[in-house]
């Protein structure tokens, strides 16, 4: 079902799976946005609902330029179900909403206005109050949705800091400008964002590869982000997300299931903090973390050799051994056997990756991309020592899944004989 009348400014592109009365909320309050509704499309992208979505959206062709979009209920497939939405788009903008986002009257013309210079490509998150997804504002916020307008919610409820995105905290840091906050794309969800058309597609769109709840939006937002496109917060082009509950146990688990596979990715720093952060349910830390990985990476530029650390430890392992070597900076020993070098400072690993013949990983060691049990020994170098208190426990245990003997040094014994890492 589509209505067709020349070409929208934007298409809002609302993704569902059974939340057929929360998109007619939606819809409603798209009807009554303050710019004419010829000026932008809806595209409602089913993930197979069975609660008579279609029919619902149907009852609004009168009153919305509307096109429906269904897909065949596979699992959670919302990547393919905004791509599809996409693909369907007439506009040269893209809005997407998550079906449950509450909205004011001035939401379009928000998200328009941000795209109104021609020369300024950007791509725009929008604030999301209520949003919290591990402690949801409750029944008394869906109460008043319920009963009055998002504005006069809003108006009611919005010095609540229960009510406050869960991104404000960080954000009011930087002053909300995310070309000041480390990871900027770690604060672009698609419950509320905004681009140029031809930026999604250049950055390739969302990977469909992603079927479980977490990361998919944050994933595309760091290819996006590569590409050139300035990321920006904008807090007037807001929504508010009806309450509900999650089972964040299990959700939780899917995300950082997610973050294995965007490891595997882009097998860097970043993303192993990420990792991190999520398994100890820090994930509100990963900026933080990453700033001080960023902090002692320059500071570890003086620990930029550990040739003889590595050198007495070859000299202790067995003839032949398969050797991995964590921070192995930028000179490597004569006699290296092929190694897996894995080092958090790009430049020095590609000064030691030079000398030939060895599988160079940009990664610090705490979760790595390498097989179990791939080497026989792993070397630990001194170059690890100033991250050891936080995370030192992980990297050991990364150490002895992929190798059966491991050597560590500190940086107080950087010309001491290696430490069984049993002791």
């Amino acid at each position: 079902m589509r209505e067709s009348a020349g070409t929208p400014s934007i298409s809002v592109i609302i993704p569902t799976y059974n939340r057929r009365e929360l998109v007619r909320k939606m819809l409603n309050q798209l009807a009554r946005q303050d710019v004419p509704t010829a000026e932008f499309e809806v595209i409602v992208a089913d993930d197979g609902s069975s609660d008579g979505t279609r029919t619902m959206v149907d009852s609004f062709a009168g009153r919305l330029r509307l096109t429906y979009h269904y897909q065949e209920d596979l699992g959670m497939r919302v990547s393919l179900a905004r791509n599809c939405g996409a693909r369907l788009a007439k506009a040269p903008l893209l809005l997407f909403v998550d079906a449950g986002a509450m909205m004011g009257p001035d939401f379009v013309r928000r998200h328009l206005a941000a795209h109104a210079d021609p020369a300024a490509r950007q791509a725009v998150a929008g604030y999301a109050w209520g949003y919290n997804p591990e402690f949801p504002p409750g029944p008394v916020l869906a109460e008043a949705l319920s009963l009055i307008s998002p504005q006069r919610v809003l108006d009611r409820f919005g010095e609540n800091p229960a009510l406050t995105d869960i991104r404000h905290v960080e954000l009011a840091k930087y002053g909300f400008d995310l070309q000041r906050v480390p990871l900027p794309w770690r604060h672009f969800y698609t419950i509320n964002c905004s681009l140029r058309a031809e930026d999604f597609w250049a950055a390739g769109g969302f990977d469909e590869a992603f079927a479980k709840w977490g990361i998919e939006d944050q994933e595309f937002a760091l290819r996006l982000h590569r590409t050139g496109v300035p990321l920006r917060y904008l807090p007037e082009a807001w929504i508010i997300e009806w309450p509900h509950e999650r089972d964040m146990l299990a959700q939780w688990s899917t995300f950082v299931e997610n973050l294995a596979y965007l490891l595997r990715k882009f097998p860097e720093p970043a993303i192993e903090l990420g990792i991190m952060v999520s398994e100890h349910y820090e994930y509100m830390r990963w900026g933080e973390r990453y700033l001080e990985l960023e902090a002692w990476t320059r500071e570890a530029r003086g620990l930029a050799d550990v040739s003889a650390q590595i050198g007495r430890a070859i000299l202790r392992a067995e003839l032949g051994d398969r050797i991995a070597v964590f921070g192995c900076g930028g000179t490597l020993p004569d006699g290296l056997p092929p190694a897996v070098l894995a080092d958090f400072d790009r430049s020095l690993l590609d000064q030691a990756a030079r000398s030939g013949g060895h599988t160079a990983h940009h990664q610090v060691g705490m979760r790595t991309t390498l097989p179990d049990q791939c080497v026989d020994t792993v070397i630990i170098t001194s170059r690890l020592a100033g991250l050891w208190q936080q995370w030192g426990a992980e990297v050991l245990k990364e150490a002895r899944r992929i190798g059966s003997r491991v050597e560590v040094f500190t940086h107080a014994d950087a010309d001491a004989k290696p430490e069984p890492a049993a002791a």
